[in-house]
C-alpha cells in the first residue's frame, strides 16, 4: 500500500526526535551501561518512594523502590516494551492479523500504547486529515470524536446505520461516485477513511456484524481507504462468540484500531492502545514524541504489573466478570423501560457497552424535554442532537447510560420521564 498518501504533510514531515531515541537505547540498556545523554532527572530527588496498591481479591501490587524510580522516570514513546509486548500478544490471541509477519514497509502490525484510546485516535485523525478531505463514519456518533474531526475541516459523509451497524449497500452507493482507480488521483478526494466504533456503538449500543464488515472490507480494498476501528466496548459485548474484528480480516494493512483499558480497568489511569500497520503507528508515535513525549510510566506500571500477575487466563477471566456486571445493568434498564416507557418510546436491545437509545414517540425534538423539563425533575440524559455533525436538526432520540445507576435509580428515572413525556403529548 502507499501510505504516503494518507499524511499529511505536518505528519509526513516529523522526524525521530534525537534525544528520545537516545532515552529509548538509555531504557532497555544493562545496568553496566555507562550514561551521559539524556537530561532524566534523578529519581533519588522524587519525593515518592514505595506504594501498594491493593486489589478487590486481596492481593497487591508491590512498588519497591526500584520499580517506583522507573515508574515516576521518563519512559519509552511507544510504551514500557514489556507492556507492548504483552498487549502485542493479546492482539495475537483475539484477532490473529494476517499482517503479523509481513515486512514493516508493507504494513506489519504494530502497536503504540496511548494516554487513553482517545488520544490516539485523535493523532490518527491529525495524521490523516487536510482540510477539505473526505471521510466517511455513520451517525449517530460520539460527540467527543466529532470535536475532534470538525475544527480539522474535513467534508464528514455520513453512512447510514440500522441496529445491525453500517448498511453496506448504501455505503456502496456513496462510493459510486467515484471510480476504484480515482484513489491514486490526489484531485479526485476519494474517501480517506471510514470511521466505526463496531461494538456497542456510543450512543446507540449498536454492534456490526460479521458479514457486513467483510463486505466493508472489500470496499475498502476496492477503492483503497483505510478503516479506523475505534472499539472501547470490545470487552463489553454480551454474547458470545464475539464478531471477528476488522483487524482480524486486514490482509492489506489498512486497519488502525484503537483499544482502551478505560471501561475494564480505570477511565483515569489513561491508558489504551492503538494498533495499526507500521508505517502508520510510526506517525503516531513520533508525534507522541513532541507532545506528551510518553503515556503516563507509573500507571503503564500499575496496568503491566497486574497484567502479568493475572496472566492471559486471568485477564479474560476479569473481562468476563465486568460483562456479566454490565449485562445486568443492561437487563435493569431494559426491565425499567419496559415497564414505564413501552407505549412511549421505542429501542433496539444493545449487543454491547453501556447505553440505551430511546427513541420518543410523537415529539420530533426532544432537546427541550431533556434538557430542560427532564431535568427539573431531577432527571439527566443526553439528547440525541448531541450525536450527529449537525446539532440543529431535530431528534426524537436520547441516550440513557446505564453504567454506574443502580436498578433502583432507572426505575425512579423512567417513572418520572414518563410522566414528563405524556405531560408534552
Amino acid at each position: 500500500m502507499n501510505y504516503a498518501r494518507f499524511l499529511t504533510a505536518t505528519s509526513a514531515a516529523r522526524k525521530p526526535s534525537a534525544i528520545r531515541a537516545l532515552a529509548d537505547v538509555v531504557i532497555k540498556a544493562p545496568k553496566s551501561f555507562i550514561s551521559l545523554a539524556p537530561g532524566f532527572p534523578n529519581p533519588h530527588t522524587f519525593p515518592f518512594k514505595s506504594a501498594v496498591i491493593t486489589l478487590e481479591n486481596g492481593s497487591t501490587i508491590q512498588f519497591e523502590e526500584e520499580i517506583m524510580r522507573r515508574a515516576l522516570q521518563y519512559s519509552a514513546t511507544y510504551g514500557i516494551p514489556d507492556l507492548v509486548s504483552w498487549l502485542k500478544q493479546l492482539q495475537i490471541k483475539l484477532h490473529d492479523p494476517p499482517n503479523i509477519h509481513y515486512p514493516p514497509s508493507k504494513g506489519q502490525m504494530d502497536l503504540c500504547v496511548t494516554s487513553g484510546s482517545q488520544d490516539g485516535l485523535c493523532k490518527a485523525f491529525e495524521m490523516m486529515i487536510n482540510p477539505g478531505d473526505n471521510i466517511l463514519l455513520n451517525e449517530p456518533v460520539y460527540s467527543g470524536t466529532l470535536q475532534a474531526l470538525k475544527p480539522l475541516g474535513c467534508n464528514i459523509i455520513n453512512v447510514p446505520s440500522d441496529e445491525f451497524g453500517i448498511i453496506p449497500n448504501s455505503l456502496k452507493e456513496i462510493l459510486s461516485k467515484w471510480k476504484p482507480e480515482d484513489s491514486k488521483d490526489p484531485t479526485k478526494n476519494t474517501p480517506k477513511f471510514l470511521y466505526t466504533v463496531p461494538n456497542g456503538n456510543n450512543p446507540t449500543g449498536y454492534s456490526l456484524t460479521s458479514d457486513r464488515k467483510q463486505e466493508i472490507y472489500k470496499l475498502a480494498r476496492k477503492y483503497d481507504f483505510l478503516i479506523i476501528e475505534d472499539d472501547p466496548y470490545y470487552f463489553l459485548q454480551f454474547n458470545k462468540p464475539w464478531a471477528p474484528t476488522f483487524l482480524s480480516m486486514d490482509t492489506d494493512g489498512r486497519v488502525i484500531r484503537a483499544d482502551s483499558f478505560s471501561k475494564i480497568l480505570s477511565s483515569g489511569l489513561r491508558v489504551g492502545f492503538i494498533t495499526g500497520p507500521q508505517p502508520l503507528i510510526e506517525r503516531i508515535a513520533l508525534h507522541i514524541q513532541i507532545s506528551s513525549l510518553h503515556t503516563c510510566t507509573f500507571s503503564q506500571f500499575m496496568v503491566l504489573q497486574l497484567l502479568q500477575q493475572w496472566g492471559e487466563e486471568g485477564f479474560l477471566a476479569h473481562i468476563d466478570r465486568v460483562i456479566d456486571f454490565y449485562r445486568k445493568q443492561r437487563d435493569a434498564m431494559l426491565a425499567a423501560a419496559d415497564k414505564w416507557l413501552s407505549d412511549l418510546a421505542e429501542w433496539h436491545v444493545p449487543m454491547a457497552g453501556m447505553f440505551l437509545w430511546i427513541k420518543i414517540k410523537g415529539i420530533s425534538n426532544v432537546l427541550q424535554l431533556i434538557e430542560e423539563k427532564a431535568i427539573k425533575k431531577e432527571i439527566l440524559m443526553v439528547p440525541g442532537n448531541a450525536f450527529y455533525v449537525d446539532t440543529s436538526v431535530p431528534s426524537p432520540y436520547f441516550r440513557a447510560s446505564f453504567s454506574v445507576v443502580s436498578p433502583e435509580q432507572m426505575d425512579a428515572a423512567f417513572q418520572r420521564l414518563a410522566q414528563i413525556i405524556k405531560e408534552s403529548l
